[in-house]
């Protein structure tokens, strides 16, 4: 079978099923690790002698592969009696994002101007105010290319959790893969990339429109 005739024959009501699974999978895990990596950000510039062991720890999840963090996680969720399914797959890709958001956001905020600090704690400013109104909105753009990073990373990483069962557009893959349909196989690769394309290009909007216009170029 042709690479046309795979894709003509898709049954695009499971397509679209199995899509909107991928991107709710990465969506909690992305949003879970934002709601966790932005405030470690935040905390490494309070206490910078933490940033160092910190970024280590989150390096070094990063460095083990996708399908030994699904073993190892597996056990885990077993005695919940969830060891198939969702919660190691979004466990594993939430660990996968803290890194790039938790460092991109450490970068943006210690990149801000000291004079824009001081200036912020001129006018009496608490800590909470300038990070609110001050430093975080200064720091938009570059918290989120973090955050795009792992989106992009992590729509690829999710295909793997099919083999777990949680679903997404990893179940193409690997029915293609019992089958030795390679035409099937890259219908399933073309559409996981079309997938990251979409949401970096989503991403890249949402940043530019949260980006000050003080900032923009």
């Amino acid at each position: 079978m042709s690479f046309w005739s795979a894709f003509s024959h898709l049954d695009w009501n499971q397509v679209f099923h199995l899509t909107l699974q991928h991107i709710t999978l990465v969506g909690i895990a992305v949003s879970l690790a934002i709601l966790v990596g932005v405030p470690l950000g935040v905390f490494m510039t309070r206490f910078p002698a933490l940033a160092g062991p910190l970024q280590a720890s989150a390096t070094v999840l990063l460095t083990i592969p996708s399908i030994a963090l699904f073993g190892l996680l597996l056990p885990f969720y077993s005695k919940f009696g969830q060891g198939l399914g969702p919660m190691p797959a979004i466990t594993a890709v939430f660990l996968y994002s803290l890194l790039p958001i938790m460092r991109n956001t450490y970068l943006a905020l210690t990149g801000v101007e000291p004079g824009i600090r001081e200036a912020a704690k001129g006018i009496g400013m608490t800590f909470g105010q300038r990070l609110r109104m001050v430093e975080l909105p200064i720091a938009v753009p570059v918290i989120l290319a973090g955050v795009r990073t792992a989106v992009v990373m992590n729509i690829g990483v999710m295909t793997i959790a099919a083999t777990i069962g949680a679903g997404g557009l990893g179940v193409l893959i690997l029915a293609s893969i019992s089958r030795s349909d390679m035409s099937m196989l890259i219908v399933g690769a073309v559409l996981v990339s079309i997938l990251a394309i979409f949401a970096d290009l989503l991403l890249q909007w949402l940043q530019r429109s949260l980006t000050p216009k003080g900032l923009l170029k």
